[in-house]
């Protein structure tokens, strides 16, 4: 594949991702949740009120607010090679703020702090991992490729997933 391809499939990878982001965090799938009745709220004291379920920590909100975001530092570090660190660490925390501010206005969940900060370290979780494939393939070409693969792989894996759950083909329900 020339790198023009990788590039441009890349890209494609890159669109399906941002589309699946904004699917899963601001339409919430096109799944209705009673916690969506037209609840505006603003926690700005990180790891404090969403975070208490039922008297316990819920750690599975903090870490899919993490694992969520780290595609996008992995793509960061693709295709903004020649940007300074601290304006990819801009560009997951502005992804992640609009996110929250949108939730806000549409009423579908609270601006939370802790969210912003959760998916801020994803992207920077990515963004590690990207370097760190590329160093161990010592081009970048290389690893570029390799993340595609990967990236073609879950992503064809994930709308099959989201196709069969769509249409009851699954043990679990979507609602």
């Amino acid at each position: 594949m020339k790198e023009n391809q990788t590039n441009m499939l890349t890209k494609v990878l890159v669109l399906i991702y941002l589309i699946a982001l904004v699917w899963i965090l601001l339409f919430k799938m096109g799944v209705h949740f009673t916690y969506m009745e037209n609840s505006r709220s603003i926690n700005l004291i990180p790891f404090y009120e969403p975070l208490i379920l039922n008297g316990k920590l819920d750690l599975g909100e903090l870490i899919m607010n993490v694992l969520i975001f780290v595609p996008l530092g992995i793509y960061a570090g693709i295709l903004f090679k020649s940007w300074i660190f601290g304006k990819k660490l801009f560009l997951f925390f502005i992804i992640s703020f609009l996110i929250e501010v949108l939730q806000y206005i549409f009423g579908i969940g609270a601006f939370d702090i802790t969210d912003l900060i959760n998916n801020t370290f994803g992207g920077i979780i990515g963004l590690t991992i990207y370097t760190g494939i590329e160093k161990a393939f010592k081009n970048s070409v290389k690893a570029q490729k390799l993340v595609n693969i990967l990236a073609t792989v879950g992503t064809v894996s994930a709308i099959l997933f989201l196709v069969l759950l769509r249409t009851n083909q699954l043990w679990i329900r979507y609602q």
